[in-house]
């Protein structure tokens, strides 16, 4: 390995991406801006997957490989690669997504100008049906902004919120430093380790650039969807990301009006996708410990507090859904979860359509 240290560390997780993970590290080849490292971290995977990425570093120098004896998860892959990471800056993709060759180079001459700790970039959703066919696709651009303070960066965090731009650790980059200086780690915990992580880092930051270019392919796959694990614990987890974004800007003192409706608007879609899944027969509830649920619901403080303020932009289907949640309808309520619960069911690509407002 070279000894010069690389400018940007790239962080990629390895398990069961052997269908994917060469066209990544292609696509990392490929930056225009050659001062990196990568740092796979075999996550014990139990398929060519790591095979694959040894075959690449015995070609490429900057391409190391490191090792977990056991399955750790994603948290954990992570955590080990920005221990190992040498780079001024670090960078965490995904192995099944794909990136465009300048995006190195794009973050690197917006750091250039602004020296900032965290730079965010849009993302280009590709949507895949179960076939693996391709759908359409949807591209989240920010608006560019160099931001070189708290007090500039902090009204602009529910927002990147709202453009589903905060929660993803792979469209940002870190300086490793200030990332160090934070503690912050990954916490081993199902869909919201991202959120978590970033409301940590987030939390002292003084400086923010926001790139207005989608050089990051986000690969949604339907087939992923029809044969996801249920998750008991859905509405639980998503209520703590809710309560750590609410909790932050209270401590900002920026909880005021505006943000609440933006992040009562993103409550009430939390709320509504678990009313649908409350119907799936994995749930093992009836409809009388639907009617608990609804109703216990309604009783949250957080709920109180947010969803009275929630708005719904441009998404009709969202405004229609939010009449009953602010009214706190029980049976209007229980009612659109059967209803998407049944469109997810049978009309899952026109559904993923709707729910994003599109």
């Amino acid at each position: 390995m070279t000894q010069e240290q690389p400018i940007f560390s790239i962080v990629m997780p390895v398990y069961g991406v052997e269908d994917y993970i060469a066209q990544a590290i292609s696509c990392i080849q490929a930056q225009t801006c050659p001062a990196w490292e990568l740092i796979c971290v075999d996550d014990a995977t139990p398929d060519a997957s790591a095979r694959i990425a040894e075959q690449a570093a015995q070609s490429d120098e900057r391409i190391r490989v490191v090792h977990h004896d056991a399955n750790k998860g994603l948290s954990e892959a992570r955590n080990t690669g920005m221990a190992a990471a040498r780079g001024t800056y670090l960078w965490m993709p995904d192995p099944d997504d794909t990136y465009e060759p300048t995006l190195l180079q794009d973050c690197l001459d917006a750091l250039q100008e602004n020296p900032a700790h965290v730079t965010v970039f849009g993302v280009d959703e590709c949507y895949f049906d179960a076939q693996g066919a391709f759908l359409y696709n949807h591209a989240i651009t920010p608006t560019r902004q160099l931001l070189s303070s708290a007090a500039e960066l902090r009204p602009h965090v529910v927002e990147l919120e709202r453009q589903t731009l905060l929660g993803y650790a792979w469209n940002k980059i870190y300086d490793l430093a200030y990332l160090r200086t934070t503690g912050a780690r990954f916490e081993t915990v199902k869909l919201i380790e991202d959120i978590a992580f970033n409301v940590a880092v987030f939390q002292n930051l003084d400086s923010l650039n926001v790139l207005a270019s989608t050089p990051y392919h986000y690969a949604r796959r339907l087939r992923d969807n029809l044969t996801n694990k249920f998750i008991p614990e859905y509405y639980e987890l998503h209520r703590r990301r809710i309560g750590m974004l609410a909790d932050q800007q209270r401590s900002w003192g920026t909880l005021d009006g505006e943000t609440r409706a933006t992040l009562g608007s993103l409550f009430a879609r939390y709320v509504l996708s678990a009313l649908e899944r409350n119907c799936d027969p994995q749930a093992h509830m009836s409809h009388a410990d639907r009617k608990v649920w609804i109703r216990k619901t309604f009783s949250d403080e957080l709920y109180r507090d947010l969803i009275p303020h929630a708005q719904a932009q441009n998404s009709r289907a969202l405004a229609l859904c939010l009449r009953p949640l602010k009214a706190r309808r029980t049976g209007t309520c229980l009612a659109l979860g059967r209803l998407i619960h049944i469109a997810r069911g049978k009309l899952l690509p026109l559904f993923t359509r709707i729910k994003s407002g599109r």
